[in-house]
Order: C-alpha cells, then structure tokens, then sequence
C-alpha cells in the first residue's frame, strides 16, 4: 500500500513547476508527495513557495528544506495537492482522517487547482463508509453532539492517544458522524454549514478537479472532472 501511496505522490510532484506557489496536503500520501518535492528542490532547485494544511507537514517541509509561508502572506494558491479519505465517482470527497480539514478545506478554497492522490481502496460508488469528520468549538461541543445524535449520525468524539477529546491544530475538537452511505450529500452539507457550533465539516464537494489513483494491476490513473 505505502508503494501506491509514493507512486501517486511522484506522479502528482510532476504536476509542480518553477514558481509556483503549492499548498502542501496532510496525510500518509500527501507526505511522499511532499517528499518528492523537497527531491525536487534539493536536486534539481525547484523554485516553489509552500503553504502547509497541518503542523504535521509544515514540520516536514521545514526539515526537506522547502521554502513556506504563511496562507495570508500570498495573494492565491496556483495549486494545491492533497490526500483523501474517500473519493466518489462525482470527484466528491470526505477528508479530515488526520484532523486537519479546516486548514485544508482553507487552503483548498484559495486554491486555483487543486488535486487530490490515493489509493484504489479510497474511490466509491457512495461517501460515508469513512466517518465524516465535523470541526466544532469546544463551548457548547456536549449539545453539538446530542443533536447530532437526534438526527441518527451516530456521533464520537474524536479522542487523542491519551484518551483525551483531540484538540486540533486551530484548537477545536471533532465529532465523527458514522453515516456509512450519504445519500444526499448536498442537503448533509447545508444542515451542517447553518449549524451554530460547527467550525467545518469534512465533506468537500466540487472542489477537486483531479485524482491520480494508485492502483495495483494499473499502476497510476489520472481522473479527470
């Protein structure tokens, strides 16, 4: 599996030219593409600027020696490349695995193109077998999550390594819904925007016009909207 993951994140390195400005996604994948980035500047001094969706990759990027800077410091994004949880045939997606889908939906809505890499085993016919991740402030997260239990999304906290309510890079928790199959992902995305409480939820819809795929009998895949 991690081979697939470095493959696609090759493939989607391609995608990166002098002078760009990158948003660097979160997640297993997304970190060998961002290896592979920090290759490239190394070996054949690519001239990229960096804009990190996590603490995770903002760490990684420092050490591969990428040149970052902070979302507000530039004037748009030319392309941001990032990992998915779950990729429908629409190019629809649930993201926020790796807590980090309020900056990366961020980086994503200031992005000209934006591109997501997996493995075969994150495209389906249906979004919701993976938990959809909600950011909500801590004030008031108990009624958040009773009503999220009226509604019959079956909510968790999301807990760190000690057992504690995770706390995310911009100092919220998550609720997880465990929907298993959203059937009207539009309508879902509605109710959640206009609940007071939610910072953002997980489901990022048309916003992706790319995905490389990696495959184990096909190798790597280029989807197209």
């Amino acid at each position: 599996m991690n081979n697939l993951k470095k493959l696609v994140g090759i493939e989607a390195a391609k995608f990166v030219k002098d002078g760009m400005v990158v948003g660097l996604g979160t997640g297993s994948t997304a970190a060998f593409f961002v290896a592979e980035l920090g290759r490239r500047v190394a070996e054949e001094n690519l001239q990229i600027v960096g804009v990190t969706t996590s603490s995770v990759t903002n760490a990684q990027a420092r050490e591969l020696g990428i040149p970052l800077k902070d979302i507000d410091e530039v004037d748009a994004i030319d392309l941001t490349i990032d990992g998915a949880d779950e990729v429908d045939l629409d190019l629809n997606g649930i993201k926020g695995g790796g807590a980090a889908l309020l900056m990366e939906k961020i980086v994503a809505t200031y992005s000209k193109d934006y591109i997501w890499i997996a493995d075969e085993s994150k495209l389906v016919e249906h979004l919701g077998a993976f938990p959809l991740p909600v950011e909500v402030v801590s004030f008031g997260c108990g009624q958040l999550f009773r009503l999220f239990d009226k509604l019959g999304f079956r909510p968790t906290f999301r807990l760190d390594e000690t057992g504690a309510r995770l706390i995310t890079d911009m100092g919220n928790h998550i609720i997880d819904l465990h929907l298993e199959k959203i059937e009207d992902p539009a309508r879902l995305i509605k109710l959640l925007d206009e609940t007071v409480g939610v910072v953002e939820h997980g489901l990022f819809k048309d916003m992706a016009k790319t995905v490389i795929i990696g495959s184990e009998n096909n190798g790597v895949k280029i989807i197209t909207k």
